[in-house]
């Protein structure tokens, strides 16, 4: 296990080719006994993935083993799982059934610092009995007299904090015996359960966040109380996430971080119509995107209508598998869009406490930048941003996420309507109207008046989020219908990649052409997938290839002329491959007839998985790109191709 920087978490092994298997619910085991084999699951992880432990998921308890493609052997007694691993811990930590519950947290941080595992005394005394040989005690923790949880995070602030990785705040209510200790063993992690409402206890938590890397380290469990924890996490540039229900971590990070990004539709042609789109919550969540999320996908009425679903871009690292299996199986109406509000949950303005929680510009843009690579890989086009931001802050988001079409925040309804805003012509945000709700009457109530005062004079553009847990694919296809009474053959449902871009087409800022629906590809080699140039995904297999014979060209056609000023060309690295694949070097020209070039910028030496390069405005109908230089095999490899532009206000 190592842990590079700009990463999440750490960089597990490839699991092994047969995982054992430990059913918790099955076997019914305690509390205490839970906790142990979570942490031996951490122990044994670290090193290399060998160990699954399942309980009572809404999934099914088989449903990730099959969709990650696992082969398990499952154990029918955890003791046999314990003596097949216990060689590789190095002893126990002690606690007492009868000492303040946060001993639980304690007596987890010290086990993954010293590759132990914590026990309570009285199993410790029961197993004994019954003849299981365990490692010694290295940590007795019984003759502690610390009454609150307070005292215990202090202490453990004092004593054991210096030895944790910095990098990684475990959250995690002692209740929660099983879920996600395995990351925090694996990590040498702290686990702390504080209530930020209390003084006392924002007081501490103030000291073990300020020991944090601004911008670059996360919170992973959950809070006492939402927006505090998360509000204080946020005024340190740290980010939470959700993860209090999340299981199997330190073996699905290990699997193939290769994420095969769903292709992209054409939007529909832009008319005067009035385009909705609808977002799911709660994506950040990432124990919601193993088990609540894949319930809500199996809906019958999922993919009838465009619906965007919010998704962790940190599943990048937790589970890559998981990921991948939501996008292999979506439909072209399934469109997935960022959490709150990058790579993890950053509650940058509280709507309902009327203040700002990060207003330091050098830390949000730490975050904006680490978020950037992970929205990328991932392909997720939007962040739904929780509550608001400044002007100010939008352009840092503009600044560093240039992967986005765009942004949604959210509107609580406590005071004027936000308004919304696009930034440096071509970042459009946008409030959600209503901006959580889990009723589908109260997006109708919003909505309502502006439909049916809709004179067909221009086009109207509505955007809303659904609450999760109380909203399914079914609701939104009946509101959809019920919208149409209003304004008949005028309601256009629509992808938010597709919403964004419509907006800034409508509006004359900048868009995505190669997202147009007439757009025309054509290249010098005609046995390539011309369609793989502009289908909106870099993966390995939507790549345009070609052998390289001394000239290669791909041309495109917008079918009308259009102020150009950005290109990005997607290269095989941007697909997982080896950066030395990737093409080396290139030209872009321009044409307004098809018959006159003009060069406008050229790409040499490139080892950059993405050159996305802002050129000078240039009216423009087609564009071209000839290849100088294909790279190390003599294949011309381009993943994807966006070509941004405008027409002319009328």
């Amino acid at each position: 296990m190592i842990w590079p920087e700009g990463r999440i978490l750490p960089q597990f092994a490839t699991p092994a080719d047969l995982i054992d298997l430990l059913d918790l619910g099955e076997l019914k085991l305690f509390p205490s006994e839970r906790l142990l084999f979570a942490s031996l699951q951490g122990l044994v992880n670290r090193t290399k993935p060998r160990i699954m432990l399942v309980d009572k998921g809404g999934e099914g308890k088989e449903f990730w083993i099959q969709n990650c493609n696992l082969k398990v052997n499952k154990i029918t007694s955890p003791w046999d799982l314990f003596n097949k691993y216990k060689s590789e811990v190095s002893g126990l930590i002690l606690y007492g059934r009868k000492q303040n519950e946060h001993f639980i947290n304690l007596a987890t941080t010290i086990a993954g610092i010293k590759n132990a595992l914590p026990i309570e005394d009285s199993l410790y005394q029961e197993l004994q009995k019954k003849g299981v040989n365990f490692p010694p005690v290295l940590v007795d923790l019984r003759s502690l007299q610390l009454k609150t949880s307070l005292e215990v995070y202090e202490y453990l602030y004092e004593n054991y904090w210096k030895d944790c990785n910095k990098r990684l705040y475990i959250s995690l209510s002692p209740h929660y015996a099983n879920f996600i200790r395995d990351v925090a063993v694996a990590a040498k992690s702290a686990v702390i359960w504080l209530d930020i409402r209390n003084k006392k206890d924002s007081v501490l938590a103030n000291k073990f966040l300020s020991d944090m890397q601004q911008g670059s380290s996360f919170i992973m469990g959950w809070w006492p109380e939402e927006r505090t924890g998360v509000g204080l996490g946020t005024s340190h540039g740290i980010a939470t996430i959700a993860a209090d229900f999340f299981e199997n971590a330190t073996l699905l990070a290990g699997q193939s971080h290769i994420i095969q990004i769903p292709t992209v539709p054409k939007m529909p042609k832009l008319e005067n119509k009035i385009y909705i789109t609808f977002y799911m919550s709660d994506g950040d969540n990432i124990q919601y995107c193993e088990h609540s999320l894949a319930k809500l996908w199996g809906d019958k009425n999922r993919g009838v209508i465009p619906i965007n679903w919010t998704i962790s871009p940190a599943l990048l690292d937790a589970s890559p598998q998981i990921l991948n299996y939501y996008y292999r199986t979506a439909s072209e109406n399934d469109c997935f869009a960022s959490g709150p509000s990058g790579v993890g949950y950053a509650l940058i303005y509280d709507i309902f406490r009327n203040r700002f929680n990060l207003n330091n510009d050098s830390i949000l843009d730490i975050y904006t930048r680490f978020s950037q690579p992970f929205l990328e890989r991932c392909g997720l086009r939007a962040i739904t941003i929780w509550d608001d931001i400044s002007e100010r802050q939008m352009d840092i988001y503009t600044k560093n996420c240039r992967y986005l079409y765009g942004n949604t925040r959210e509107d609580w309804d406590r005071g004027l309507p936000l308004k919304s805003f696009v930034k440096q012509d071509r970042m459009p945000f946008i409030p959600n109207l209503p901006g959580y709700t889990g009723k589908i009457e109260q997006i109708y109530n919003k909505w309502e008046d502006p439909i049916r005062k809709f004179d067909g004079s221009k086009p109207l553009f509505l955007t809303s989020q659904g609450v999760a847990w109380r909203m399914t694919a079914e609701n939104l296809v009946a509101l959809k219908e019920k919208l149409e009474k209003l304004s008949p053959g005028n309601i256009i449902v629509c992808r938010g990649d597709h919403f964004f871009n419509l907006f800034n087409q409508a509006n004359y800022h900048y868009f995505n052409l190669c997202l147009l629906p007439d757009i025309a590809v054509t290249a010098s080699d005609k046995n390539a997938d011309n369609k793989a140039l502009t289908d909106g995904s870099p993966s390995v297999n939507h790549q345009w290839i070609a052998s390289y014979k001394g000239k290669q060209w791909v041309q495109l056609d917008f079918k009308s002329t259009y102020l150009i000023n950005r290109y990005v060309v997607r290269h095989a690295g941007a697909a997982g491959m080896p950066s030395s694949l990737n093409t080396r070097s290139f030209k872009v020209e321009v044409s307004s007839d098809n018959k006159k070039w003009i060069s406008v910028s050229t790409c040499s030496d490139n080892t950059d998985d993405v050159s996305d390069t802002d050129i000078e405005p240039v009216n423009a109908r087609y564009i071209r790109l000839q290849i100088i230089d294909p790279g190390k095999d003599n294949l011309v490899r381009i993943g994807d191709v966006e070509i941004y532009g405008k027409k002319a206000e009328e």
